[in-house]
């Protein structure tokens, strides 16, 4: 399996950014794709998750109303929508995949069970 996310950039506060991660290798329909960040100096973050199962979402409070997330099933991509950005968004932003009967629903918002993982790609929110 393998997660390549991109979309990253630099925005003003205010502004938008889309994530995309797009995975392959894939041989079941069962698994949960999640967004999560890392600032420096900080821990790693859970952001969201798309469950590819159930088509269902979840969202950390910190994104709530703001962020979207979506799947595209013909491209094989899940997309982060990120509205309204703050300076408090500025971080590496990775996506990872789990099968999902290795997860809860408390377990998905850590990033332990997490067996894949994309590279970061860069989100800072300045003026």
């Amino acid at each position: 399996v393998q997660l390549q996310a991109s979309g990253g950039g630099s925005v003003q506060p205010g502004g938008s950014l889309t994530l995309s991660c797009t995975d392959s290798g894939f041989t079941v329909d069962y698994y949960v794709i999640a967004w999560f960040r890392q600032a420096p100096g900080k821990a790693r973050e859970w952001v969201s998750c798309f469950n590819r199962g159930d088509g269902s979402t979840y969202y950390a409070d910190s994104v709530k109303g703001r962020f979207t997330i979506s799947r595209d099933n013909a491209k094989n991509t899940v997309y982060l929508q990120m509205n309204s950005l703050k300076p408090e968004d500025t971080a590496v932003y990775y996506c990872a995949a789990v099968i999902s009967t290795f997860v809860t629903l408390t377990t998905m918002k850590t990033p332990d069970p997490y067996k894949y993982w994309s590279q970061g790609t860069q989100v800072t929110v300045s003026s």
